[in-house]
Order: structure tokens, then C-alpha cells, then sequence
């Protein structure tokens, strides 16, 4: 049964839209605990699969027993189960809190979203960049309807310009895809790493398709000049949606992560790849980011900037292809993953509780939920890297690894300096939130009544901000195997291809 526990993470959801729709007739209450139910198992089975990861080697699943490069494969190292389990608590946590009534403000609200959970955790799994391209497709065509449900305006133009760049970024995927596959013969990773070290190859074709790939990558992970529909659109989408939409930008992240250590480091025709335009560009998003929080109007929309800022220091590591720099930089990405979900989510109750006002930062009627206020001192301290929680251990790692690099100065200037800004859109944002009052507004919704799934949902998603800190020495040591497993390309290839495969002659 352990063979085939690669493709459970893709199956679950992609079999739970499918009861869904089967059930529609039944009414809400079947959708819910059929999403729920898969939910569950689905986070169980993500558990299974770090387990079985850890063990040492990359697991290697064969759709139709065909073996690659020939056939598709699902290739399982440390660091795809941790962004399949990453995902699933993520999902599961926005689920509940969606049904809590935030599903019946439109159409097939259930399907789209497990299929959206489909493409996001077959995108971390499958070893072939062709169907890396499917999942994208998949995971975008339910973001399109995710981001427009319950419909308005702003969520109408947000979508507009969300769908004109991604279908942009699809069209440039494919193009990129057919370059490298008329340069290379080849779309698996694994092979394409292999044969970007074949002397005599068109290195000119091979290294514009690598670029082009690039690119999308880095659109898909909102890099500057790239990333201006990012805060547009987040903000927009409804709550549990938003939520979501957080980890998607660490799929391009993490497929720049994988591209660049697999294949692009060790071909000395690729080697060189993101020298020289990377870096600033992600230092640039940073204080973009930065100054875009700290213009923020309303809490969702500052918590959109957090997801870019967030972003941007993640896209510093593919520059330094090293082990200690990859590993701080996935401690980093787990929890500023689950803070700025949890935000978006607090962002919604806030909005709800305080009538009118909603989420704006000025003063508004008094808010009689105590726990509410410190859900979001929790998330924003651990967001702007406040000791002692996750956020803070995060940035520290993170800036001790570089601390050796030729940019250290520039990265610790521009990582710190973007800190204090978030730090202070974050407290004015707090103050005007939980502590100043308008005599124009004395009263806010405060006969809403107490929902637990969404309590719990919020809880869920804060409460790794001090579980990763308490338990930050197993999670930084795993995200430690994982980065040197991400970098050792010859163990992920021979995993993949056989170890026969490494030294074959290959043809371009």
C-alpha cells in the first residue's frame, strides 16, 4: 500500500469534487461533509507521506507502470511532503471556515475548491514539467471562480486582471515548454537535468527556454515588476478564499527552488541563470511590499502586502544554491504560510463585527471579543518577526545563513528595514482596530453570534506561530534534510531514473 501513497494527496480531492457534484441534489449540508470528511483524510495522508519521505530516499510513483522519462511520474522528496502537508492543514483549516455559511454565497463553491486543492498539491508532486504545466491550469481555472465567488465589483476587476496575467503566464508556459522540449527531446526533470549537461546541445535555445521558464515561475510567485495584481486580487477574494490563495504563490517559489537546484545548478550552461537580476528584483518586492503595508487602507488589503513581502524574502534564496539558506528559507515559508492565512480570516471577523467600518483602519464601534484581539497580536507579531515567535526564528535563520554572502549587507539592510515598516502598519493598523473608539459609531454587530467552526479555523491557522516556535528544533532539522536532499540533484535523479541513467549517453 506504501507505493501507492504518493497519489493519495491527488486523488482525495479530485474524488471528493467529484462526489460533490454527484451529491449537488442533496444540498449544502452533503458538500460540506464530504469536503470536510476529505479534508481529514487528506491531511492524514499528507502525515503518511512526510513519514514515509523522511526515511532518506525520494519515492517514485509510475502512473500506468510507465517508467520515465518515457511515462509520468510523481516524485516524493522531503520537501514536496512538506508542501503537500502544508497545503492540506492550510485547506482544511479555509474549509471549515467556509462552511460556515461563506459557501452558499454561490455556485459550486465545493467542487472548485477541492480542485483547487487538486492542482496545488499535484503542482508540489508531479516530476514532469509538462504536468507541472496541467496542474498550474487546474489550480488557476479554480482560482478564476474561487476568487469571483459571491460576487461585486472589486472582486469582478480583481479577476479581470488576475485571469488576463495568468492566462499570459499559461500561454508563456507553453511556449517555454516547447522550446525546451524541441531543445532537450525531454520534459521530465530529472532527464532534463541530465542532458542540460549533453555537450553539443543548442546551449543559446536551452538556456532562453530555461529563462522563459523562469519567468513564469516568478509571475506565478508575484516578483516585482510582476506581482501588482497580487494585492488587488487577495484582498478582493472573499476570506477563506484569500486564505488559500496564500500558498500559491509558494508553488512558483518552490518550482524555481527545485528547478534551480536540480537541473540549472549543475549544467554549467544554466549554472549562471539567476546571477545578477534576482536578488534585486527580490529585495525591490520586499520594499514594495513594505511600503504598500504601510499604506494599506484596511486589514485585508495590508495583509495581501504580507503575502508579497513574504514572497519577495523567499525569492532571495534560489539566489544562493545552499543547503543552510534553502532550510531557513522553508522554516520561513511554513509560518508566514499559516500567519497571513490566519489574517485574512481575522481580517473577515473583524469586518463583520464592526458593521459599517468593517476592516478600515479608523475608528470604529467597540469590539466584545477579547480573543479576537489576541489572534491578531499573535499573527502580526509573528508576521514582522517579533520574539520569541516563529516569525522571528524564521528571519534569524534566514539572515544568519546569508550573513557570509557577498550581499549580506544589502539583504539585512533591506530585510530589517521592511520589518519596521511592517511593524508599524501593523500597530496602527492594531490600534485603530481594537483600541480607538468613534462616538459616531458606539455600537458594532455585537449581537453576532459565536461560530465555532469559524473560532477554530482562526485558532488553527494562529497557532503555529508558537507551536513552530516551541518546537522549532525537529521542524528546522527536517527542513534541514530537506534542503540537502533538494540538493543532491544525483540522488533525485537516480531515484527517478535509475542509477544506470546517470551516466548514460543521452541525445538532445
Amino acid at each position: 500500500m506504501s507505493q501507492h501513497a504518493a497519489i493519495l494527496p491527488i486523488l482525495i480531492p479530485f474524488a471528493a469534487a467529484l462526489l460533490q457534484l454527484a451529491t449537488k441534489g442533496l444540498g449544502i449540508s452533503a458538500q460540506r461533509a464530504i469536503g470536510l470528511f476529505g479534508a481529514v483524510l487528506g491531511v492524514f495522508a499528507a502525515i503518511w507521506l512526510v513519514a514515509l519521505a523522511d526515511a532518506g530516499s525520494v519515492l517514485v510513483y509510475a502512473l500506468g507502470d510507465w517508467s520515465a522519462p518515457f511515462g509520468i511520474v510523481l516524485a516524493v522528496d522531503r520537501l514536496a511532503a512538506m508542501m503537500v502537508l502544508l497545503t492540506a492543514l492550510l485547506s482544511g483549516a479555509a474549509l471549515l471556515y467556509a462552511s460556515a455559511g461563506f459557501d452558499e454565497r454561490g455556485r459550486h463553491f465545493h467542487p472548485l475548491f477541492q480542485l483547487q486543492v487538486f492542482g496545488l498539491q499535484g503542482a508540489f508532486l508531479t516530476g514532469d514539467l509538462f504536468n507541472l504545466f496541467v496542474f498550474f491550469e487546474v489550480m488557476l481555472l479554480a482560482s478564476y471562480a474561487l476568487l469571483a465567488h459571491g460576487g461585486g465589483l472589486a472582486r469582478t476587476r480583481a479577476g479581470i486582471a488576475y485571469v488576463a496575467l495568468n492566462l499570459a503566464g499559461s500561454a508563456l508556459f507553453l511556449i517555454a515548454l516547447g522550446m525546451l522540449y524541441g531543445t532537450l527531446g525531454t520534459l521530465n526533470l530529472a532527464d532534463v537535468a541530465l542532458r542540460l549537461q549533453t555537450p553539443g546541445m543548442d546551449v543559446a535555445s536551452a538556456r532562453l527556454a530555461c529563462m522563459l521558464l523562469i519567468a513564469v515561475f516568478a509571475l506565478k510567485a508575484a516578483l516585482l515588476p510582476l506581482s501588482f495584481w497580487l494585492p488587488h486580487a487577495y484582498a478582493a477574494a472573499g476570506a477563506p478564499v484569500a486564505a488559500l490563495f496564500v500558498i500559491m504563490t509558494k508553488v512558483g517559489i518552490v518550482s524555481i527552488l527545485r528547478v534551480q537546484a536540480i537541473a540549472f545548478v549543475p549544467a554549467a550552461v544554466t549554472a549562471d541563470l539567476l546571477d545578477g537580476w534576482l536578488l534585486p528584483l527580490a529585495l525591490a518586492t520586499v520594499l514594495f511590499a513594505a511600503v504598500g503595508a504601510l499604506a494599506a487602507l484596511r486589514l485585508r488589503d495590508l495583509t495581501a502586502w504580507l503575502v508579497l513581502a513574504s514572497a519577495g524574502t523567499l525569492l532571495v534564496a534560489p539566489v544562493f544554491p545552499q543547503a543552510a539558506v534553502s532550510s531557513a528559507a522553508l522554516y520561513y515559508l511554513v509560518q508566514s504560510t499559516f500567519v497571513a492565512a490566519a489574517l485574512f480570516l481575522i481580517a473577515e471577523l473583524v469586518a463583520v463585527r464592526r458593521g459599517d467600518v468593517a476592516d478600515a483602519f479608523q475608528p470604529g464601534p467597540r469590539l466584545h471579543t477579547p480573543w479576537l484581539g489576541l489572534a491578531f497580536l499573535l499573527a502580526a507579531a509573528s508576521a514582522v518577526g517579533l520574539p520569541p515567535f516563529a516569525g522571528f526564528l524564521g528571519k534569524l535563520m534566514l539572515l544568519s545563513a546569508l550573513r557570509d554572502s557577498g550581499s549580506a549587507t544589502a539583504i539585512w539592510s533591506v530585510l530589517l528595514f521592511a520589518g519596521l515598516l511592517l511593524m508599524l502598519a501593523l500597530a496602527k493598523g492594531g490600534e485603530r482596530l481594537f483600541w480607538e473608539r468613534s462616538p459616531k459609531h458606539p455600537h458594532g454587530n455585537t449581537h453576532h453570534p459565536f461560530c465555532w467552526r469559524r473560532s477554530l479555523a482562526v485558532a488553527l491557522l494562529v497557532s503555529p506561530a508558537l507551536l513552530l516556535a516551541l518546537f522549532a528544533r525537529p521542524v528546522s532539522d527536517y527542513a534541514a534534510r530537506a534542503a540537502a536532499q533538494l540538493h543532491d540533484p544525483q540522488a533525485y535523479i537516480s531515484a527517478v531514473l535509475g542509477p544506470h541513467d546517470i551516466t548514460r549517453e543521452t541525445r538532445p
